[in-house]
């Protein structure tokens, strides 16, 4: 984002301009909700804070001062949209783990009591 934007800070600023939402118009065309599921589909992990940051930067009020059922209208929008297209899955952070015994050719093999015959 590079206007300046009411609760919006430096980190949402960066998420949105990564989604390709750059400026106010283009944030004001898509919507708080669909600003939010493109920011959770680029795999950011923002909170329900910049759901309700979003809304109060398009109507030009702080985010707290976003009335209780503004809120409840906001998050049913968000689950609708997911539950019709749900997030893909992280992927594994690595891969499996396996444990390997190497034994070396100068070292005498010592097998383990249950493997003796």
């Amino acid at each position: 984002m590079t206007a300046k934007l009411r609760n919006i800070g430096p980190k949402s600023a960066a998420w949105l301009r990564q989604v390709g939402l750059r400026t106010p118009e283009e944030l004001t065309a898509i919507g708080a909700v669909a600003a939010f599921v493109k920011v959770r589909r680029a795999g950011f992990k923002p909170s329900l804070n910049l759901l309700y940051s979003l809304e109060g930067a398009l109507r030009d009020c702080h985010w707290q001062e976003l009335p209780e059922a503004r809120r409840v209208e906001l998050v049913a929008e968000y689950d609708a949209i997911i539950a019709d297209k749900p997030l893909k899955k992280a992927p594994p952070a690595s891969g499996p783990v396996y444990d390997r015994t190497v034994v070396s050719d100068d070292a005498p093999f010592e097998q383990d009591q249950d493997d003796a015959p």
